[in-house]
């Protein structure tokens, strides 16, 4: 069972921000978030990442409270103007190689788990959902955080994590559920 120490002392080589261990009993699944999926976003039902693919809230709430803690945590990555979306999503390669790593990591110390990062899966040209077909790359692939029903920013504000931080910074968030 890998411990917070050597989890600690691996993202030492990262550019991580700010993060946090904590109970994924802590975290509160919200449907409101997922309406927002379905409302406003254009990935919503093209990709495995995404609702309605991921599963219900519910489905997803139980999936992760079927792990023993949570760790989050986040990157900053600088563009010109965060308003500009494009800049924005372009810059969020290098946290999800990050969040890959820590994942891969944490698997290497024979601990099971599951992350959750910024994506609505970029891996594939086309996603072979809703084709009845399975992911490619299932292994590969993080749904986004919000597409489980959580808001990142009620996490980061419960553990003195900073959301915001300027018009040139973005801060990109993950969570790697591990048992």
């Amino acid at each position: 069972m890998i411990t917070h120490e050597e989890i600690e002392e691996f993202i030492c080589q990262y550019p991580v921000y700010q993060y946090a261990f904590f109970d994924p009993k802590e975290i509160a699944f919200s449907f409101r978030v997922r309406w927002i999926c379905e409302k406003e976003c254009e990935r919503y039902n093209s990709t495995w990442a995404c609702p309605p693919a991921v599963g219900t809230v519910e489905e997803c709430r139980k999936r992760c409270l079927s792990y023993r803690e949570c760790f989050l945590f986040s990157t900053i990555a600088e563009v010109s103007d965060v308003i500009n979306f494009e800049e924005t999503l372009a810059t969020r390669k290098e946290h999800e190689a990050i969040t890959a790593a820590i994942e891969g990591f944490i698997r290497q110390q024979g601990s099971a788990c599951m992350a959750l990062s910024t994506e609505s899966c970029d891996i594939c040209e086309e996603c072979t959902f809703p084709k009845g077909l399975p992911c490619r790359f299932p292994e590969k692939m993080h749904p986004c955080v919000e597409s489980h029903g959580i808001i990142v920013s009620e996490l980061a504000e419960k553990y003195d994590m900073e959301f915001t931080l300027s018009a040139n910074q973005i801060l990109w968030f993950g969570i790697l559920f591990i048992k």
